[in-house]
């Protein structure tokens, strides 16, 4: 039956669902001419000629990308805020004032919002309120992301510091995730208009045993399979303070995966370490 107070028109939803599957037209491939020209001198400089002015043609491109990106993508949440009883944990805060800053990105051309949550695996950690608390706080975000055209990036992170093994990161991913979804159908957000922005489940640093990038991504597509229904379009992995090379392994044995997989796999890494310091919350 059809929810009385509907949160989003036809039409909203609609808009919301194409950015979010929005996929980059794949570029028709030009056929090597090189092949038929005669290897002579002259020839040689003209290739190098036209080389050099095709580098510059891309990295005038790419600076293009790079301005086109920062505008489609704003960053909404407004830092961590203390919750009182708890091993030091927090919740995000920024809702205030929200509604009417994402009506100004809009205008100002964005696509996306994001908002990040970070929970932590310690001494009594992450506790229920905190679970909770982020996952309303997300919930509220993406609605409001939503009422003003905004697609919402969902990034519940469960960081990976600490000595905690696979097993246990998994668990407790699975609980927030599985909140964070409870609190966004509670808010009456529309999934096909979301994207998430997970950690993968990883040991913590300070872990003495070792895991294989297909362990990691078992338990990874395990917990997202419990937890994220079909209808979210795409997941986008973080790297956690992975290297490259850990968090490249990883995000490949996650789409060589046998289980299922309902959504768009891909990656967001915004920086790449190789070991994460103690991070202050943006």
């Amino acid at each position: 039956m059809a929810h009385r107070f509907p949160a989003l028109t036809q039409e909203q939803k609609k808009e919301l669902s194409e950015i979010a599957h929005k996929k980059k037209k794949k570029k028709k491939k030009k056929k090597n001419a090189d092949e038929s020209v005669e290897n002579t001198e002259e020839n040689q400089k003209k290739k190098k000629k036209k080389k050099k002015k095709k580098d510059s043609s891309i990295n005038q491109s790419i600076e293009k990308k790079k301005k086109k990106k920062k505008k489609k993508n704003q960053k909404d949440n407004q830092g961590g805020a203390p919750l009182a009883g708890t091993n030091k944990e927090t919740t995000i805060q920024g809702l205030d004032g929200l509604s009417e800053r994402c009506a100004q990105y809009k205008k100002d051309g964005v696509d996306f919002g994001k908002w990040r949550a970070v929970l932590r695996i310690a001494d009594q950690c992450p506790s229920s309120l905190a679970i909770q608390e982020n996952a309303n706080a997300l919930a509220r975000y993406a609605s409001i992301c939503q009422q003003n055209g905004l697609v919402p990036i969902v990034e519940p992170e469960v960081i990976p510091d600490g000595d905690h093994d696979l097993e246990h990161c998994q668990y407790v991913t699975e609980k927030v995730l599985a909140a964070v979804y409870k609190a966004l159908n509670d808010h009456h957000v529309y999934l096909e208009g979301t994207l998430l922005k997970p950690n993968m489940v990883t040991a913590g640093h300070a872990c003495t045993k070792k895991y294989t990038p297909e362990q990691v991504a078992m338990a990874t597509v395990t917990a997202l399979h419990r937890t994220v229904p079909a209808a979210v379009p795409g997941i986008c992995f973080l790297s956690g303070g992975m290297s490259e090379e850990d968090a490249t392994l990883n995000l490949n044995a996650i789409n060589l995966c046998p289980l299922p997989k309902p959504w768009k796999l891909s990656f967001s890494y915004g920086r790449l370490q190789t070991r994460r310091q103690p991070r202050r919350l943006l």
